[in-house]
């Protein structure tokens, strides 16, 4: 099969092109190197079933290729307020690329009556009033808050393609991206686990916001791509939207009790400031569409994907 990944230098969309190379497909990577980097995809460059196009996909793509898969990862994610590439820096980057980048992509896809893939993400829930959510919840969601500009972005990236696959018939599906993290994440991304382990590597105290009581759960890359690909790849999913992630949830401050111990770390825990606006107080998805529809579930444990990455960092 050929497959286009835009945002395929990033973090999640480099692992992707990875692993659908090692099944033997043709990948055609798309990204502007806004958030990423790419040293990411440097090395995927030698496989001749491999190319890359720089170009925002905010701007229509013309292609010589058939393709038999479109698959939209391209979008600042970052939700820390003090990164460089976080979406509250890129505001406006960020709504483009899941909207009118998203149009684009749906109607790349129809010309091809290829099968698209929306990486949407748990963002869409807002802070929620139950947990875990199941993807019938609708969320509570700020349409005007600083976080808006990313979750409402996604959350209309969804009624596009729900639009396409419901009026074009276009075979699409939706992921729901929970909480992930794994090598590759960009230290100026400032994600929770990535800054807690170069925190606790360069001996400083690790950060956290709040009390720590918060809580998120944490999905390592590998078992989020082999989550993608199953998602894109089985039959008769035409239309349907599915959390992936991990369902073993822990407060923010046990997450960087891990890291201190993982790390062998003297770093201490450092209590900073109030939580960021409508940052969500609990984060946990429920996977009975993912194990039923994809017969998945994450396989990597917490400890192992912290040592993985902590080595990447080191």
């Amino acid at each position: 099969m050929k497959a286009l990944v835009a945002g395929g230098g990033g973090f999640i969309g480099s692992h992707l092109c990875e692993a659908l190379l090692k099944q033997g497909h043709w990948v055609i990577a798309v990204d502007n190197f806004l958030t990423s980097v790419e040293a990411n995809i440097a090395p995927l460059l030698k496989n001749p079933q491999f190319k890359i196009i720089k170009q925002d996909v905010i701007e229509p793509l013309t292609l010589s290729e058939k393709l038999d898969l479109v698959i939209h990862l391209a979008s600042p994610a970052s939700p820390n307020l003090h990164s460089k590439i976080s979406y509250h820096q890129l505001p406006l980057e960020t709504m483009l690329v899941n909207t009118t980048g998203t149009l684009n992509l749906l109607q790349l896809a129809e010309k091809n009556q290829a099968r698209f893939l929306f990486a949407s993400t748990s963002e869409i829930y807002g802070d929620p009033t139950i947990s875990p959510q199941p993807e019938s919840y609708r969320g509570n969601v700020s349409t005007t808050g600083p976080r808006s500009v990313y979750d409402e972005a996604k959350r209309f990236g969804e009624t596009l393609v729900s639009y396409f696959h419901r009026y074009k018939k276009l075979d699409t599906r939706t992921a729901r991206i929970f909480n992930t993290y794994g090598p590759r994440i960009l230290k100026e991304d400032q994600r929770m686990i990535t800054n807690f382990i170069v925190q606790a590597l360069s001996g400083k105290p690790l950060t956290v916001y709040g009390d720590g009581t918060q809580t998120r759960s944490l999905c390592y890359i590998d078992d989020l791509v082999s989550g993608l690909i199953s998602l894109i790849m089985t039959d008769k999913l035409d239309g349907e939207v599915v959390n992936l992630g991990t369902a073993e949830e822990h407060s923010v401050s046990e997450f960087a009790e891990m890291v201190r111990k993982l790390t062998n770390t003297k770093s201490k825990i450092e209590f900073t400031e109030s939580l960021p606006e409508d940052d969500p107080k609990e984060r946990c998805p429920n996977l009975q569409k993912a194990k039923a529809l994809l017969h998945w579930k994450p396989m990597v444990s917490l400890e192992q994907g912290i040592k993985k990455t902590i080595e990447f960092y080191r």
